[in-house]
């Protein structure tokens, strides 16, 4: 099984791979991936702290940064590549970048592709080119991983 998600689902799937080894595949599309750096750098971060039920990272680094998937992605065994837009200003790119470097550090097989110019809804309402590279990105590692 394969496991893909944007946004929360971004952020689901980065948490599903740091918490067990049950899929083969996993593609994490314009993630939040640590609250912390979230909370200073998002367009929308005032919001997160009520959903999370916390403060500032002043107020609960530790609750923070217990919800942030890289902190277990140490743990990681699955494949995954990373999707990230450069101009996301709700997930900014460094979140995906994070991510990353966490994976490769674990010795995970990731890949991190980069979509200049595209927003946070890229999958919705980026240049069409873009869109359809995005999904042939996606198809083709969950065909090497699964096939």
């Amino acid at each position: 099984m394969g496991v893909t998600g944007g946004s929360y689902g971004g952020f689901m799937t980065l948490w599903i791979v740091g918490h067990t080894n049950r899929f083969k595949s996993a593609v994490a599309q314009r993630s939040v991936t640590n609250w912390v750096s979230m909370w200073g750098s998002s367009d929308f971060n005032w919001i997160f702290q009520f959903w999370a039920k916390s403060g500032s990272p002043q107020e609960s680094m530790d609750k923070l940064w217990n919800m942030s998937p890289v902190k277990y992605l140490g743990e990681a065994k699955t494949p995954t590549l990373i999707i990230h837009n450069e101009h996301d200003h709700r997930c900014p790119i460094e979140q995906g970048e994070q991510a990353f470097v966490a994976l490769k550090r674990a010795g995970v097989e990731t890949e991190f592709v980069r979509f200049p110019e595209e927003p946070h809804g890229l999958s919705r309402v980026g240049r069409t080119d873009r869109r359809i590279a995005r999904l042939n990105h996606i198809l083709r590692w969950m065909d090497k991983y699964l096939k």
